[in-house]
């Protein structure tokens, strides 16, 4: 009997390994990024960070590093519209910093596949003209509460029922 239990316990085991291998290992600590290691471009890009780098978390280096590459990499008008979005987000007052922060945790927590939809239900929103997304704003605005679940709730059924053909609002 504890034979058996054994020769069990290690096919379980055996069948289990792919699964440990897949799950993902933790996050090696960041390595300190020494100043001199910088590029000079990146120097420059960073110059407002050089007396304090040293004392800088290793992390914070790291990222910084990795953002300064990623500049230096775009073309000029993405860094343009990179630098107009940095404008808009510093513009905000911090309470809706505060929100769209919130809102993002809520979003990387959601599962890839949520993730993915919510993705598309962005890109179709987007795709609409000016004046549908303005009146689909409006009437979520106005919308109570148990209206805008019945909106959702509408929305989900329709999309899962690929045959039921879609309403024109």
């Amino acid at each position: 009997m504890k034979n058996i239990r054994a020769v069990v316990a290690i096919v379980l085991l055996a069948l289990a390994a792919p699964v440990f291998a897949q799950a993902p290992a933790p996050p090696a600590p960041a390595a300190p990024v020494a100043w001199a290691s910088l590029s000079v471009e990146q120097q420059r890009l960073l110059a407002p960070y050089s007396a304090q780098w040293q004392g800088m978390p290793a992390e914070r280096q790291a990222a910084l590093a990795r953002g300064s590459q990623r500049w230096l990499a775009m073309p000029p008008d993405q860094r343009a519209a990179a630098r107009e979005r940095f404008q808009q987000w510093r513009a905000l007052p911090p309470e809706r910093r505060a929100l769209v922060r919130q809102r993002l945790e809520r979003f990387r927590a959601l599962p890839p596949e949520q993730q993915r939809e919510v993705r598309e239900n962005f890109h179709r929103f987007q795709s609409l003209p000016p004046e549908r997304r303005a009146m689909l704003r409006q009437r979520w605005q106005r919308a109570t509460p148990a209206e805008r679940q019945r909106m959702l709730d509408r929305t989900r059924a329709r999309r899962s029922h690929p045959m039921m053909e879609r309403r024109k609002d």
